[in-house]
C-alpha cells in the first residue's frame, strides 16, 4: 500500500516565468525590450522567421563561439518570449531543442519594417505547429545543409562564405506555379572572387527515384520562362540512394530537349559537409566520376556565365516581407589574452 505518494509538481521541471502571449505582443513591451538586444538577436529573430525552426546546434555553429554561451543567450530570449522552443520525442537518446519564432519576436521584426505583426504573416499557434508537422524532419535537415556551409565558413581557413540563403517558403512565392525546390544559395570563393548560385532539393529517399528525376521538366521549364540557368544540387541521405537516383537522372535528363537548360550535381551524407570534394556533376554527354568541391563545380558547367556577385534574384521583396537575412559573416580571431 502506498502511503506517501510523489506530489505530482514534482514530477515536472522548472518553467521560467515568462510573460503572457497578450503582454508580448503590445509594442510597450517590445520598445522595452529592444535595448537589451544585441545585432546577433535580431539576426537570430529574421532566421527564425524566414527558415521557421533551427535546432540548438545550427544555431550554435552559426553564430555563437560555444554550446553553452548560446544555450545561456537563448534561454534569457525565450524568457523575453522572443523566441519559443520545443523538443521532439526521439525512440532513444533525447533530440535537441528546436527554436522558432514567438510574439515578441515578431512583433520587433514588424516594428522595424515599419508593419503590423499580422503584416509579416506571423501567427504563434501556425510558428509552433511546426513541431508537429510531418515535414519538421525535412525542414530541419535542409537548414542543417545550409548552416554547416556557414558554419565552414566561419574557419580560419575558409576560402569561401555564403552570401544567399533563401528558405523553401521564399522560393515557392518566386517559382512555385513552375517549380518548388527546397532552398536557394549562393557561395562565394574568396580566391577567384567566383560565385555559384544553385538550387537544392534535400533527398531523404523517401520518394522513388523516378519521381525524383520527373523534377527536372520543371527546372528546364524555369530556364526556358526565365533566361537564366540555374544548377541544381541533389543531397542524398547514402551513397547507395545516390547511385539509384543518379541513374533515373541520367535517363530523364537525356530525354530533355535541351540537358544543358539543368546543369547537376549530386552528393551524399556519407561523404560529410557540403563545401567538401564531394559533388559529382551529371552530364549525360560528358559522363565522370570526378567530384569536385562545391567551389569548383563551375568548371563542370563552362556554357553557364559568370555569376555576378551582388547578383540578387529578389532586389524588391514583395508582400511587405522582410528581404531574406544575410547569413553572419565570418568570425574573426579573438584577441590572446595577456
Amino acid at each position: 500500500m502506498i502511503t506517501n505518494p510523489t506530489p505530482q509538481r514534482t514530477l515536472r521541471g522548472h518553467r521560467p516565468q515568462r510573460p503572457s502571449q497578450h503582454t508580448a505582443a503590445t509594442s510597450s513591451y517590445a520598445a522595452h525590450l529592444a535595448t537589451h538586444l544585441t545585432d546577433r538577436d535580431r539576426w537570430l529573430v529574421r532566421m527564425l522567421h524566414e527558415h521557421r525552426v533551427l535546432t540548438t546546434h545550427q544555431i550554435t555553429e552559426m553564430a555563437w563561439p560555444s554550446p553553452r554561451a548560446a544555450n545561456i543567450r537563448l534561454r534569457r530570449l525565450y524568457e523575453w518570449r522572443v523566441i519559443d522552443r520545443f523538443q521532439p520525442f526521439v525512440t532513444y537518446g533525447s533530440a535537441p531543442m528546436h527554436y522558432v519564432l514567438d510574439v515578441t519576436g515578431a512583433t520587433l521584426l514588424a516594428r522595424e519594417q515599419g508593419l503590423e505583426p499580422r503584416e509579416v504573416g506571423y501567427r504563434h499557434d501556425r510558428a509552433l505547429g511546426i513541431a508537429y508537422s510531418l515535414h519538421l524532419a525535412h525542414t530541419v535537415g535542409t537548414n542543417g545543409f545550409f548552416s554547416s556551409l556557414v558554419a565552414h565558413s566561419r574557419r580560419a581557413d575558409a576560402s569561401g562564405h555564403l552570401t544567399t540563403w533563401w528558405s523553401e517558403c521564399r522560393c515557392t512565392r518566386h517559382f512555385g506555379d513552375i517549380v518548388r525546390p527546397d532552398a536557394y544559395g549562393i557561395w562565394q570563393d574568396e580566391n577567384c572572387h567566383a560565385a555559384l548560385e544553385w538550387f537544392l532539393e534535400f533527398d531523404f529517399g523517401t520518394e522513388r527515384p523516378e519521381r525524383v528525376a520527373r523534377k527536372l521538366t520543371g527546372y528546364a521549364k524555369l530556364a526556358t520562362t526565365t533566361g537564366i540557368t540555374t544548377p541544381v544540387l541533389l543531397w542524398m541521405p547514402t551513397a547507395n540512394r545516390e547511385t539509384h537516383v543518379r541513374h533515373a537522372l541520367t535517363t530523364a535528363l537525356a530525354d530533355l530537349d535541351d540537358p544543358s537548360l539543368v546543369p547537376l550535381a549530386t552528393s551524399s551524407a556519407d561523404l560529410h559537409y557540403p563545401a567538401n570534394v564531394c559533388w559529382q556533376p551529371l552530364d549525360v554527354r560528358r559522363p565522370t566520376s570526378r567530384r569536385l568541391r562545391l567551389t569548383e563545380l563551375p568548371i563542370a558547367w563552362p556554357h553557364l556565365p559568370p555569376l555576378d556577385p551582388t547578383h540578387s534574384l529578389d532586389p524588391n521583396p514583395s508582400n511587405g516581407l522582410p528581404p531574406a537575412p544575410p547569413v553572419p559573416p565570418p568570425a574573426s580571431p579573438r584577441r590572446a589574452r595577456r
